[in-house]
């Protein structure tokens, strides 16, 4: 897998400490890592965004690459035309990756929400990216209450556009869960029909960065360079 795209099932889940934890790995096994951000919204010029999250807690051995930027906190097709700015293309988006791919041995895509936010007014979205580049797409879901039907919409579009799901890792894991989250662990691979990859700790994102670097290969089952294990996490959790 050359390039992967990671995409969430909704907004604020954990997808960008997912990528950090996933670019982490790699760069510590040895693997030349790229992250492209094709459209960040609600950042000013200057800001740091979700690049710059990446590269603070995976290392500066990463390489950013982020295609547009816009003001407003919306989806970057509606964000884009309110700025009066051209918006990113699913074209664009796989000739980055493919260039970066190029130099690199792993790149990460990293969407903005969900899988078929729109990216410009054709309607152009982060799947039609993933057609255009065969590559997989990594689903990063919630762990509680709602999360197996956003989880089974998200792959069943996958699955609709002949895309693969590589797979679901939950992206912020609480240290004491609730039921829904606990059972969770048990139905989100089935409802996926796509295996259970990871499960970052509620708060990964705020540790310091060492202690980041060192845990990260903990949170990713090994099919994504680490040691995670499924049925170890629903035990613990049972």
């Amino acid at each position: 897998m050359t390039v992967v795209v990671v995409t969430g099932t909704g907004t604020e889940i954990g997808k960008t400490v997912t990528v950090a934890a996933l670019a982490s790995v790699a760069a510590a096994a040895g693997r030349s890592v790229a992250v492209l951000k094709p459209a960040q919204t609600g950042v000013a010029a200057g800001e740091d965004g979700d690049v710059a999250e990446v590269l603070r807690l995976a290392g500066p051995a990463v390489t950013g690459a982020e295609l547009a930027r816009y003001p407003d906190p919306l989806a970057p097709a509606t964000a884009a035309a309110r700025a009066a700015r051209p918006a990113v293309r699913p074209a664009e988006i796989a000739e980055a990756a493919e260039k970066l791919a190029a130099s690199h041995d792993l790149v990460l895509v990293e969407g903005a929400g969900g899988l078929l936010v729109r990216f410009d007014a054709e309607g152009g979205t982060l799947a039609d990216a993933a057609t255009l580049l065969r590559a997989p797409v990594l689903v990063v879901a919630a762990a509680g209450l709602g999360t197996l039907n956003t989880t089974a919409l998200t792959t069943e579009a996958l699955r609709s556009r002949s895309l693969s799901a590589l797979g679901v890792v939950v992206g912020s894991l609480p240290a004491r869960p609730d039921l829904a989250a606990r059972c969770n662990l048990a139905d989100l691979p089935e409802v996926a029909g796509a295996p259970l990859l990871g499960a970052l700790p509620e708060g990964a994102g705020a540790l310091d960065v060492p202690d980041f670097r060192a845990r990260a290969g903990s949170w990713l089952a090994a099919e994504l360079g680490g040691s995670w294990d499924a049925e170890a996490a629903r035990a613990e959790f049972a």
